[in-house]
C-alpha cells in the first residue's frame, strides 16, 4: 500500500521515518524542503504539493499544526481533495477541532474519500521509538483496513467513535496532561520552597495514587532544568484553545482547564513558548521565588 504523508515537522518527520522502517512505500511533502531532503535520502519519494502526494498514493496522512492548516491541505488549491480518487482515505493525525474534523470530512465523502481523525499523544520522543497513542474517530470499516498503517507509528491506536471522536478524545488526553504537570509544578515548588529536596518526594510519591506517567516522564526533565521540547507550550496552548472552544459549544465549562490555559499564556507572555510544556513549573517558580532541582 502506497502511502503518503504531508507534514513533516517535529511529530511528521519522525512518525514518516517509521512507516518507512515498517516497510512502506512512502510520498512526503512539506513546506520547509529539508525534511522532505531528509526522507528522500532514506528512500522517500518527493511531491510538489498534497495533490500529487493524493494521486500517487491509497492512503494519505496528514500531520499538521492547526484546524486551518489541515483545511488548506485538504481542501484549498492544489490540495488533496483535487487528487484524490473514490475510495481512497486521509488519514488526519493533527490535533484540531473535532468540528473541523467534520467539516473536511463532510467535503471528502461528497468526492467518494474516506477520513479517519487520528491525532496522536506521546510528543517527540513516543513519536521517536514508535510508541504513540492514537485516539480515532471514522467508520469500523476504514479503521480496521488503516490499523497497520497507523500501528507502525504506534504503541496503542483505539476507534473511540465516529468523525470527531479522535480529536474529542486528544482534547480530554491534553486536559488531564496539562492539568497533571500544573499540578506536579505545585507539589515540586512546594517541597522545594519547604526546603525539602524535590527529588526525594517524587521517589516517596511516584508509585502511589499521586504517580503518573506524567509524572514520571516531567519530573525528572523539570529537575535536570532540561526544557528542550518535546511537546512545546505554544502547541499546549493551541490544543487548550481547542479545548475551551469546544467546551462552550457544548456547554461543559472547565475551569481548571481554563486556569492552565493562563498559566501557559503567561509562559508564552515570557517568551516561553517554544519551550517544553513542563516549562509550566517556571510560572510557580517565579511566583515563589524558588527553583526546583535535584
Amino acid at each position: 500500500m502506497k502511502t503518503g504523508f504531508i507534514g513533516l515537522g517535529i511529530m511528521g518527520k519522525p512518525m514518516a521515518k517509521n512507516l518507512m522502517k515498517a516497510g512502506y512505500g512512502l510520498v512526503v511533502f512539506d513546506i520547509n524542503p529539508d525534511p522532505m531532503r531528509e526522507l528522500a535520502a532514506a528512500g522517500a519519494e518527493t511531491a510538489s504539493s498534497p495533490k500529487e502526494v493524493a494521486e500517487a498514493c491509497d492512503v494519505i496522512i496528514t500531520m499538521l499544526p492547526n484546524s486551518p492548516h489541515v483545511r488548506a491541505v485538504v481542501l484549498g488549491p492544489d490540495g488533496v481533495i483535487e487528487g484524490a480518487a473514490p475510495g481512497k482515505t486521509v488519514i488526519d493525525m493533527s490535533s484540531i477541532a473535532p468540528l473541523a474534523s467534520r467539516e473536511i470530512a463532510s467535503r471528502l465523502a461528497e468526492k467518494g474519500v474516506e477520513m479517519l481523525d487520528a491525532p496522536v499523544s506521546g510528543g517527540e520522543p513516543k513519536a521517536v521509538d514508535g510508541t504513540l497513542s492514537v485516539m480515532v474517530g471514522g467508520k469500523k470499516e476504514v479503521f480496521d483496513m488503516c490499523y497497520p498503517v497507523m500501528k507502525a507509528m504506534a504503541g496503542s491506536v483505539v476507534l473511540t467513535g465516529g468523525i470527531g471522536a479522535g480529536n474529542i478524545t486528544k482534547l480530554a488526553n491534553q486536559i488531564v496532561v496539562a492539568i497533571n504537570i500544573a499540578a506536579m509544578s505545585e507539589a515540586l515548588v512546594l517541597a522545594a520552597k519547604a526546603g525539602v529536596r524535590p527529588e526525594l518526594v517524587y521517589q516517596a510519591i511516584r508509585g502511589g495514587l499521586a504517580g503518573s506517567t506524567v509524572l514520571d516522564a516531567k519530573a525528572p526533565l523539570v529537575m535536570d532544568r532540561k526544557f528542550t521540547p518535546g511537546f512545546r507550550v505554544n502547541l499546549h496552548i493551541k490544543d487548550l484553545g481547542n479545548v475551551l472552544e469546544t467546551s462552550h459549544e457544548i456547554g461543559a465549562p472547565l475551569p481548571l482547564t481554563a486556569a492552565v490555559m493562563e498559566m501557559m499564556q503567561a509562559l508564552k507572555g515570557d517568551g516561553l513558548g517554544e519551550a517544553d510544556h513542563c516549562s509550566l513549573v517556571r510560572y510557580y517558580e517565579k511566583m515563589s521565588h524558588v527553583e526546583v532541582n535535584r
